[in-house]
């Protein structure tokens, strides 16, 4: 009877023994994770409860780096390569590097912090956005999610996370198109636009200066007018996340914690300009004028109009910029200058829209005796869908840690639909005061800056775990 007992003893432990270490055998393993696309035997798993945010030194540095700027505060105004944007771009670095990220740039200045995974020729999961600002915004567009995606990395490495695909914070250049016309700009060309590293040889601003004497200026484009170097290869990333304040109303009103986004609406950007007759505002009788001034207002209202015809919600149109020659109280307009922007996620819809406001352009000369000496489209992107993978990815982080959220779809654009691109992309919204951007009372909490930080980095470790490249 002991020896019977003694054996099934024996036994027992020999089969657990067994069960514990199947998983040793590399065969085994290797089928296992094949057909999971997860890793086995985990050495970066951790706990949830170890996800601490340092939210206080987040926004700390985020006041930091606002103090870089051409405008008193509490506004920022930080334009692609002047001496501010140089500063903030030295100051980003200096996070990365504090971090423990090894730091590049590329030609035209986009920063790359890297921290090297366990299996580094997998290909990279990436994170990141923008720190350039429009005159006179806020100092938390854009700058949320390349310093809170700093943070999102300092959060897993303090829990002990140890990443499988090495992860990347990407601080792109010019997202905003301030200086030369151009938004997303480094994005643009990461994603391999032939047409812009061309457009971009001879591109000037307002003040006559080329992209490219700029660029150099602050230290990037050395190696002569080839923009392809700055190109990266379709697959190069395994998945792209953007973290961002919302910039419109919605999770604040509703009191959600989350945005999960599943679409960013795309814009096509216009510019028009019309000629006419100019004259002294007295003498010239209202019958015998042809005036630029009003062939521009009479386009804009007709942007609103077609705009509302669309019947949807999510079209939308702006008149950004109207600009009257010769300027003076006392005289007609001769010349007149619109930047229009419209956008829609619907891409047909949107190009209806802008096929309607070049025909009321050309009825406008008929009406006012005015001529249309320019219509270009400057741009017309297709929208960009969030990937399947990383929303589920995004809507479980976001479970985990308890905190609410809601699918939406971006009606402004971001890095992030140029990056679609190049790998499955997804972005995380947190909510900003009253919907306000671009305007100095822009401000998000630091509750919402340090939920979102957590949504970023469970999900930055959920992606790096994947064995295989999204689909």
């Amino acid at each position: 009877m002991v020896h019977s007992v003694l054996l099934f003893l024996v036994l027992t432990l020999t089969a657990v023994s067994a069960q514990q270490h199947q998983y040793d055998d590399p065969s085994i393993t290797a089928t296992m994770e094949k057909f999971s696309g997860y890793a086995i035997n985990e050495p970066h798993s951790f706990q949830l409860t170890s996800l601490s945010v340092d939210a206080q030194a987040l926004q700390n540095q985020i006041d930091e780096l606002a103090a870089f700027s051409d405008s008193p505060a509490p506004s920022v105004t930080r334009v692609l390569f002047t001496d501010k944007d140089v500063l903030g771009r030295n100051y980003v670095k200096t996070q990365m590097e504090l971090a423990g990220l090894s730091v590049r740039e590329d030609a035209v200045g986009n920063i790359f912090g890297r921290w090297e995974g366990l299996e580094p020729e997998l290909a990279a999961v990436a994170t990141g956005s923008h720190v350039d600002a429009i005159p006179y915004s806020g100092k938390y567009d854009g700058v949320v999610g390349v310093l809170g995606a700093i943070e999102a990395i300092r959060v897993l490495k303090r829990s002990g996370f140890k990443p499988r695909r090495s992860l990347e914070v990407i601080s792109f250049t010019s997202e905003e198109p301030t200086r030369f016309g151009i938004g997303c700009l480094g994005s643009r060309l990461l994603a391999g636009s032939e047409d812009l590293a061309n457009a971009l040889k001879t591109t000037t601003d307002i003040q006559n200066i080329s992209f490219l004497d700029a660029a150099r200026s602050a230290g990037y484009g050395k190696n002569g007018d080839d923009l392809s170097s700055v190109f990266l290869k379709k697959g190069t990333y395994s998945a792209f996340i953007e973290l961002h304040i919302e910039q419109g109303p919605i999770l604040e009103d509703e009191g959600i914690s989350i945005g999960i986004v599943t679409a960013i609406a795309a814009p096509a950007s216009l510019k028009v300009e019309f000629e006419g007759n100019g004259g002294h505002a007295g003498a010239v009788l209202m019958p015998n004028r042809n005036d630029a001034g009003l062939a521009a207002s009479e386009l804009a209202l007709a942007v609103e109009r077609h705009v509302l015809e669309s019947g949807s919600i999510d079209t939308v149109g702006t008149v950004g910029i109207l600009e009257l020659h010769p300027g003076a109280i006392n005289s007609i307009p001769s010349k007149s200058h619109l930047e229009i922007d419209t956008r829609d996620i619907d891409e047909e819809r949107r190009n209806k829209v802008v096929e309607k406001i070049h025909q009321s352009a050309i009825k406008i000369t008929k009406t006012r005796g005015v001529k249309l000496s320019d219509f270009r489209v400057i741009n017309q992107d297709p929208p960009a869908l969030s990937d399947e993978a990383v929303t589920k990815a995004v809507e479980i982080a976001t479970k985990e840690l308890n905190l609410t959220s809601k699918l939406m779809i971006s009606r402004a654009y971001h890095d992030s639909l140029f990056m679609a691109r190049l790998s499955p992309m997804g972005m995380i919204f947190i909510p900003c005061y009253k919907g306000y951007s671009h305007k100095p009372e822009e401000f998000a909490s630091i509750q919402d800056m340090s939920n979102g930080v957590k949504v970023l980095a469970l999900t930055l470790a959920k992606l790096s775990s994947q064995l295989h490249i999204l689909k």
